[in-house]
């Protein structure tokens, strides 16, 4: 639809102007007004070409002259430097012993890097959707929201950016809802094992070759643990790594993978798993409290599993590169620890309050976290203009705006965390982001619902699923959790990357993107 008006529009600007050129044809012998005719996003992109390149550019002139100089050398010139290697036959020594030592050091020193070979996110089946009007007819009947409540869940959900289609956990499917321990430790090996199936069928992996396991579950966490859940389940190797991460919200994901990152720089020639997922059977809150209430209309049903390797021949199969992963923690701050908190209203019922500074705190948790990132990804031109608007603020007391970066410079594709509508419309205008940039993101949210840890990863798919990610393609992952966190995974593609079999996005992918109601 949108297509179509662009092209009716194209087409009737070309027709007024025919219709002007045909009245009256004027020669001017002005040169153009080059700032109204020339988009000057194009003067920044080739200034950021130029600078990036600097480095490249100086040394073509110094390769062209040795190049003219090595050419102009006759046969007695090059007897000459023989002779002159041949006497001082120490000194060659020495240098070549001192180059293979430092090159052994480096190559033993050097990180390994880390390859994603693939990842599935979990799809519940039909009968768990949760349409909005039966969302609401089932909060009515049963019983624990007064007439206020349910007025501000509606509200809630038809800002949300939810659709129609995301799912809730069975045991909130029962009048009256049935959240045990037995119908958690259900969903959680739904979630976990239906992730973890199609991984291993789509890799054709032994769970047996798995040397590191990483769970991530931030308010479900039972005993025995989920990742021994997942150790019983496919019989994992006695001498795993295993973790279990627990309380860490939705930016766990990335920790998750951080920590997997540091195992594989332990142990050589191994694989990791990722199992990113949360659980809201035991976590549904059934009183009136407003701020309480608002998990209930945002989370749904969802989950990641993630292959990751050290292996040097895994690069050949692997999707994604690790590049970067940045971690920041305001936990020291009263108010951005409390912004997310778990704890008991005045009539003891349990859930999980948000904040009304939630977005002050997570823009400032954003700032921290990009201030650091910002070194290791954006090009140098980005760099120096940023460093020369902060001099001339600093030292000359200019009222100049602060230069907020261009990180569209820096990645191709953005993961952003649907945790929200609000979270991904601030992000979407603080970094400068266009709707094809914040796409994946909203796409998801109406799509599945903030899925917490795992969206990432339904928001990769998605990006995949269009066939959009190109060979060199940067991704950039950013996800907020309580604490308050905010954590950033940098991925490089390795090759044109298709999606996997089976899944999430594959039976609807030709119906998105979709306008989101206001």
């Amino acid at each position: 639809m949108a297509a179509a008006t662009t092209t009716a529009t194209g087409a009737n600007t070309a027709a007024g102007t025919d219709e002007t050129v045909g009245v009256q044809i004027q020669q001017s012998r002005r040169l153009p007004d080059f700032l109204q005719s020339v988009n000057l996003k194009y003067v920044k992109l080739g200034y950021h070409y130029l600078i990036s390149n600097l480095l490249t550019l100086c040394l073509i002139p110094v390769m062209a002259v040795i190049l003219i100089e090595a050419s102009q050398m006759n046969p007695d010139d090059i007897r000459q430097l023989w002779l002159h290697l041949k006497y001082n036959l120490v000194s060659v020594i020495i240098c070549s012993a001192v180059l293979v030592f430092g090159s052994t050091v480096y190559i033993m020193t050097r990180p390994r890097p880390v390859y994603l070979i693939d990842y599935t996110c979990y799809k519940p089946p039909e009968e768990l959707k949760a349409p909005y009007e039966r969302f609401m007819r089932h909060s009515r009947l049963t019983g624990d929201f007064d007439e206020s409540s349910l007025e501000f869940q509606r509200k809630i959900l038809e800002r949300s950016g939810l659709g129609d289609e995301t799912y809730v956990p069975e045991a909130m499917h029962h009048l009256p809802p049935q959240p045990s321990m037995q119908a958690a430790r259900e969903e959680a090996e739904q979630v976990m094992f239906g992730a973890l199936d199609k991984l291993f069928a789509n890799t054709s992996l032994k769970p047996k070759k798995i040397g590191v396991l990483v769970v991530n579950c931030s308010l479900f966490n039972p005993t025995p643990s989920l990742s021994a859940m997942i150790v019983n389940k496919y019989k994992l190797r006695g001498n795993i790594r295993s973790f279990n991460l627990g309380g860490m919200g939705c930016s766990a994901g990335v920790i998750a993978v951080d920590l997997a990152k540091d195992m594989l720089q332990v142990h050589r020639n191994t694989y990791a798993v990722v199992v990113s997922t949360e659980n809201i059977t035991q976590n549904w809150y059934f009183g009136n409290k407003k701020s309480m209430l608002i998990p209930n209309c945002l989370f749904r049903v969802g989950g990641a599993a993630v292959l990751l390797s050290n292996k040097s021949m895994d690069r050949r199969r692997a999707k994604y590169k690790l590049v970067h992963v940045v971690r920041t923690h305001r936990g020291a701050d009263d108010k951005a620890f409390r912004c997310v908190y778990q704890e008991q209203d005045d009539a003891g019922k349990t859930g999980v309050s948000l904040s009304k500074d939630l977005m002050a705190i997570a823009g400032g948790a954003l700032k921290t976290n990009i201030t650091t990132l910002g070194p290791l990804v954006l090009p140098i031109s980005e760099q120096l203009l940023f460093f020369a608007t902060l001099i001339i603020k600093k030292i000359f007391n200019k009222n100049v705006k602060p230069y907020i970066p261009d990180f569209k410079l820096a990645f191709d594709h953005f993961c952003i965390h649907a945790g929200g509508r609000a979270v991904i419309d601030e992000l979407e205008k603080n970094l400068q982001l266009t709707q094809v940039h914040v796409e994946a993101s909203r796409m998801t949210l109406h799509r599945f619902g903030n899925t917490s840890s795992s969206s990432i990863w339904y928001e990769l798919a998605y990006t995949e699923a269009k066939g959009r990610m190109r060979k060199g393609n940067k991704v950039w992952q950013i996800a907020f959790g309580s604490g308050f966190k905010c954590n950033s995974a940098v991925w490089q593609a390795l090759r044109n990357v298709k999606p996997s079999p089976n899944g999430p996005w594959e039976d609807c992918i030709d119906r998105y993107p979709v306008k989101v109601v206001s």
